[in-house]
């Protein structure tokens, strides 16, 4: 039997230190989203605070909350309430001394299928994400047998009531080995939730080149696997004392699996809805068999950091 079709909601916003007010404003929007015909919402990276990586401060750790928690129960209450699928990117307090830069999912009935941990960590300038996160690494997903398991390490798709969805968070964004994992695991959709921007000094200079790659990067995802792509990220200035700041830029996307946009916003916050049909992906497949003709007898060498001389 053929999927049904789904309709997918991505929230473009900003946050503020005011974590109350940040989660109200978003389930304002969410509650927009699903008035409009969401089925799935996904919010930005660290939906709820603004981006605290810009420098290394240990008093920021006090940020971290554990999943299931307090933030998480109050989206499973209105996840349950509109009947939607909500992923709810938050920086989670794992155990003493390990924190993650998750992200919750959680079906339609209000229960909470798991969490995906970030796993591509960066640290540059103003993005100084290795000091607070832990990568994910793997942690068992009762669903998947021991093999799988074993094949796909941190990587997950999650069978919710309207599609199958695979979630990784930004800098994950840049790898294909990230997507096509996810994409063999059976995701119809991959969601990106985001938080990048522009150094204040560079946009001018490479603003609109960070936008097209970003864009492109994650598009080509899309192309090469066959599936839709959805990625919500922040807007707005954000100081921090001694730095330039950061400026993020939004221009959040839907595509398709043939990397066509199939709703798109600028640098203002935005909800965005978009309706994506399963059969595409079979469309797009069958012309373009790329998962087909991959020589994964041929692939070993991939598992290695460097081939050069």
């Amino acid at each position: 039997m053929s999927k049904a079709p789904f309709t997918v909601g991505i929230i473009q916003d900003a946050a503020t230190a005011d974590a109350t007010a940040s989660v109200a404003a978003t389930v304002t929007r969410v509650r927009e989203a699903a008035a409009r015909g969401a089925q799935i919402v996904c919010l930005k990276e660290l939906f709820n605070a603004p981006y605290f990586c810009k420098v290394e401060h240990a008093e920021r750790f006090d940020l971290a909350e554990p999943i299931p928690g307090p933030t998480t129960a109050a989206m499973q209450q209105l996840a349950r309430e509109l009947e939607i699928v909500l992923i709810v990117p938050l920086f989670e307090k794992q155990a003493p001394g390990v924190y993650r830069n998750s992200a919750a999912v959680i079906d339609a009935d209000g229960a909470l299928l798991g969490v995906y941990r970030k796993m591509h960590i960066p640290d540059d300038p103003l993005f100084l994400e290795k000091y607070y996160f832990t990568p994910g690494d793997g942690t068992p997903d009762a669903t998947l047998d021991a093999r799988v398991v074993a094949q796909a390490a941190g990587f997950k798709v999650w069978k919710t009531r309207y599609a199958d969805i695979g979630v990784l968070i930004c800098w994950d964004q840049w790898y294909p080995e990230a997507a096509r994992i996810t994409a063999l695991l059976g995701a119809d959709i991959i969601f990106y939730p985001t938080a990048i921007g522009w150094h204040p000094a560079e946009k001018a200079q490479y603003g609109a080149a960070q936008v097209d790659a970003w864009r492109t990067a994650q598009r080509a995802h899309a192309i090469a696997n066959g599936v839709f792509v959805a990625a919500p990220n922040r807007v707005g200035f954000e100081t921090e004392p001694g730095t330039g700041g950061l400026e993020f830029f939004g221009h959040s996307f839907v595509s398709d699996p043939f990397g066509r946009l199939i709703a798109d916003a600028g640098s203002d916050p935005e909800v965005l809805v978009a309706t994506c049909d399963p059969r595409l992906i079979e469309d797009t497949r069958r012309n373009w068999p790329f998962l087909r003709d991959r020589r994964i007898d041929a692939y070993a060498p991939i598992l290695s950091r460097y081939l050069g001389a």
